[in-house]
């Protein structure tokens, strides 16, 4: 059986010691009484909550999945997962970091963050339940009518319904302007849909007497393409004036899909036959308000890919240990045994430090995005709020498809660890790697976050944004670049960042020729950027784990810190000389192929 313990002491260290959040929130009026020792307690709480409560629930419900009730169109969770998603309810832990106005607890992104992380770990399929809820709380605060939040936030807010985001149809996925759901306007100002969608995770479920849908659709004079969509939020039960449960809406689950892996979550085609809503946001203006929800989602889904890096981190390094099988090439190891542990074979480490090391970046680059949303939504200044904002928009893309698709390697190599047990079931690494793939498709697969981040988000605004991280590069290698213990950590990423500057000119250059060149190279120009991320976030780290072994602390967490940036360093950040080559081949040998793919 696989095991799960909490990542909390590096959580506290990127936290407390890399980026000194508490420091951070105090200029922030809404959490300055946020303090470490509140940080900390939470997320042990969260732990304990995610170890003890849903990782159990993980293979069991992998094994039994979702049942649709075809009669009553109702579905039936794994045994369990409804009286998990009670205990988190009653914990509180939905409205961790919601608005107190609507009975939030008012907490942090950035705490909220570790939090799901950790249950991200402990079983995917279930915190889906739960993530999608605070997606569509989020754009029902942004966009939401005063009457849709008095409606609908209190109960988001609690946990007592959930929400989810209906996008999706079976002739279109990614190109949304292409949707036919219909809304048609009523005389009491609702709106009656009709249409159908699929791939709708969490779409239905026997956890919460209610679901919110936030549905996207067009009104009758709607225009062509994605500028004629409107949103609308449509319950499955109606809601009476009291607050009180009505009848039931015809929106409902017509299937469930059969997927590869997150089989406890429900991904439901759902059939809008009639249904009741009310319009979210201005008419044709739907997109927008979505994207609060979508861009949300987007951080969340690199989140499971963090938390499922780490679990499978932590059970290939135990079995590592522990699994003997021939002899070091430098001689035995173990005298006293008949073969030595793996884990003196230098492929095996390098299999482990790969997985280790995506996820010691992945998370700080998780709790540093939502450090910086925090500063967009509460901080006082309004340029660090714009700047913040800025970040977050250039770094998204890169969370999402950076993080899942290292989650696809890392999950990978923990399950070669294994061997052939690797995979067989019972040992769990093999439903790690399966859970982990859906997240490089979902919410925009990786190549629209690759576009997205080259296209729009750089060239966009003719790198203004590219530039603005790289002032942070810049400031943290003047603060270090006469150190020379730190040369090994900022020297790669200072040539890479003018590396990076050279190669995003050439590529926007022959993009503006011939516009399918960016299209060949946005794959590769996102992995270039993400080890640009991930090699500033590294030096960071070795920063301050360099200056407490410097001041005598004797703890070998920071020594295990050093020797992960140094594989960091020497392994994977190389990656990006190759990428830049492969980018630079251009776009014809993959579009002057006629005769090959016919």
């Amino acid at each position: 059986m696989p095991i799960y313990n909490p990542p909390l002491r590096d959580m506290q260290f990127v936290l407390h010691e890399v980026f000194d959040v508490a420091a951070e929130l105090r200029a922030m009026p809404a959490h300055a009484d946020t303090d470490v020792d509140t940080i900390n307690a939470v997320i042990e709480e969260a732990g304990k909550f995610a170890s003890e409560v849903i990782f159990p629930l993980n293979i069991s419900g992998d094994e039994e999945g979702c049942v649709l009730d075809r009669t009553t169109h109702e579905v039936t969770t794994p045994r369990g997962f409804k009286d998990a998603y009670a205990k988190y309810v009653e914990g509180g832990w939905p409205a961790l970091s919601c608005d107190p106005a609507f009975g939030g607890q008012g907490l942090p992104f950035v705490v909220s963050q570790c939090t799901f992380e950790m249950l991200n770990s402990a079983n995917q399929a279930w915190t889906m339940y739960p993530g999608l809820s605070h997606g569509a709380y989020e754009a029902l605060v942004a966009h939401g009518t005063d009457e849709q939040k008095k409606t609908y936030l209190p109960k988001l807010t609690s946990g007592e319904w959930t929400g989810t985001m209906c996008l999706t149809e079976p002739q279109c996925g990614t190109d949304l302007g292409m949707l036919r759901t219909k809304a048609e306007p009523q005389a009491d100002g609702t709106y009656k849909l009709t249409g159908n969608k699929i791939f709708i995770s969490a779409g239905e479920h026997d956890m919460a007497p209610n679901i919110i849908h936030l549905v996207l659709a067009r009104l009758p004079d709607a225009p062509k393409g994605s500028k004629g969509i409107s949103l609308f939020a449509v319950p499955k039960y109606h809601v009476n004036a009291d607050g009180s449960l009505g009848e039931r809406n015809p929106i409902y689950c017509g299937g469930l899909e059969h997927k590869m892996g997150v089989h406890g979550n429900a991904t439901a085609q759902i059939v809008i036959d009639g249904a009741i809503g009310s319009l979210v946001g201005q008419p044709h203006k739907g997109l927008a308000a979505m994207f609060v929800m979508m861009n949300a989602a987007r951080l969340g889904v690199g989140n499971q890919s963090l938390g499922l890096t780490e679990v499978a981190f932590q059970n290939a390094l135990a079995y590592a240990k522990d699994r003997v099988q021939m002899r070091s090439l430098t001689g035995p190891k173990a005298k006293d045994k008949e073969a030595d542990p793996i884990i003196v074979h230098p492929d095996v480490r390098k299999m482990l430090l790969t997985a280790k090391a995506y996820a010691e970046g992945g998370r700080a680059l998780q709790i540093f995005c939502t450090l910086l949303l925090d500063k967009e939504h509460n901080h006082p200044d309004e340029k660090v709020r714009k700047d913040s904002g800025e970040l977050v928009a250039l770094l998204t893309p890169i969370v999402k498809a950076f993080i899942t698709d290292n989650g696809h390697i890392a999950t990978n190599a923990c399950m070669q660890v294994f061997g052939g047990h690797g995979f067989i079931k019972e040992w769990g690494m093999e439903q790690f790697t399966r859970d982990n793939r859906i997240n490089m498709i979902y919410e925009g697969t990786n190549t629209i976050q690759s576009l997205d981040l080259l296209g729009r988000k750089i060239l966009g605004n003719n790198g203004a944004s590219l530039k603005k991280f790289g002032k942070l590069v810049g400031a943290l290698v003047a603060e270090e670049g006469v150190n020379e213990k730190m040369s090994e950590f900022i020297t790669p990423v200072a040539v890479l960042g003018e590396q990076l500057t050279k190669f995003t000119t050439e590529i926007g250059f022959k993009g503006f020729q011939n516009p399918d060149e960016v299209g060949a190279a946005a794959v590769d120009y996102l992995r270039v950027a993400g080890h640009f991320v991930f090699g500033y976030l590294f030096a960071r780290m070795a920063q301050v784990a360099l200056r407490e072994i410097a001041a005598g602390n004797a703890d070998p967490f920071y020594v295990a810190k050093l020797q992960t940036a140094r594989f960091y360093f020497a392994k994977l950040f190389p990656e990006t000389a190759t990428l830049m080559r492969t980018a630079r081949a251009g776009s014809k040998v993959l579009m002057d192929t006629d005769a090959a793919l016919a």
